[in-house]
């Protein structure tokens, strides 16, 4: 079982315009809502690419309800640690004219001690009976730092860290299996630019001499950088025809990661899958909810090089 843990859920506003002028009234073309959050879109990722994976989120308010219903429509198994605190809504805005998007993402709300506890213990139950576990996703408003390492001292699998600061470099030292900022997220948590490869592969060797096993960088639809301790790799995706949402795609990457990992493939061999697991999700409107048929297609295009 995969468990795809995480803080801040969302429930989310996908808007779809012909044009969107920013300054004016805009009109959508379409609407559509749906449970997401990186902790979300991860589960149902590797639940639409067959895996066994179990949901764990902190969520309340009004959205909760809807949020439930989404993901029991959808099939995919989930544990709420609720809250007095109302889970964020977030927006995404899809210009058809440019092809841009643009998202309006609120901070997860604070919550109290005996949320953030009673998480922790959930996590521990969950984590003990997961063969892998992606542990995903900003911390809420006041969490403290210390919040992602207390998490990761319960996990006795491989785990794929996705969040970034602080609490990434604290957790360094216990060895995860596989962390994967983007270039930017790891530029911000390292706090010096990454103009160009020599620099990026430098601070991808930072982490791994600081503990992490195996450091995954992506950059949109460039390169995705893999290195260990003693070894680079360079993973060329191919091109998408068309894109249709890039949100989630990062999170369908990381749940395909962890698949891979629990059913004990080696780790190189694991990113042409994962890349492609977020190219399928790159053509689909809403995240996570990806078509898995041509993953492994794609994945044969996806050129390895170790430069």
């Amino acid at each position: 079982m995969i468990l795809s843990a995480g803080l801040t859920p969302a429930w989310q506003h996908v808007l779809v315009f012909d044009r969107f002028r920013q300054g004016e009234v805009n009109r959508a073309r379409e609407a559509h809502w749906c449970a997401s959050g990186k902790v979300l879109n991860a589960a149902v990722a590797a639940h639409r690419l067959g895996g066994p994976v179990l949901a764990l989120a902190a969520a309340g308010g009004p959205p909760l309800p809807q949020m439930d219903r989404d993901l029991a429509e959808l099939g995919v198994p989930h544990r709420w640690i609720v809250t007095g605190a109302a889970t964020r809504v977030c927006t995404t805005i899809l210009d058809q004219a440019s092809g841009e998007m643009t998202e309006l993402v609120p901070d997860g709300l604070p919550l109290t001690p005996a949320e953030l506890d009673a998480f922790a213990v959930a996590y521990a139950e969950e984590a003990a009976r997961a063969d892998a576990v992606v542990l995903i996703g900003s911390l809420p408003a006041g969490a403290p730092a210390s919040t992602y390492r207390r998490l990761v001292e319960k996990t006795p699998c491989p785990a794929v860290l996705d969040f970034r600061g602080e609490g990434l470099l604290a957790v360094l030292d216990l060895k995860p299996c596989l962390v994967k900022p983007n270039r930017q997220e790891l530029a911000q948590t390292l706090g010096r630019p990454l103009d160009d490869d020599a620099q990026l592969l430098d601070a991808m060797r930072e982490l791994n001499r600081r503990g992490a096993r195996w450091v995954l960088v992506t950059q949109g639809p460039g390169p995705v950088w893999l290195s260990a301790a003693d070894r680079v790799y360079r993973f060329q995706p191919p091109p998408v025809a068309r894109a249709v949402n890039p949100l989630g795609s990062g999170d369908a990457l990381a749940a395909a990661l962890a698949l891979a990992i629990a059913a004990g493939r080696p780790i190189p061999d694991s990113v042409p899958l994962a890349i492609a697991a977020a190219q399928a999700n790159l053509r689909q409107l809403l995240p996570g909810r990806l078509d898995p048929a041509g993953i492994e297609t794609t994945a044969a295009e996806v050129r390895v090089e170790e430069p």
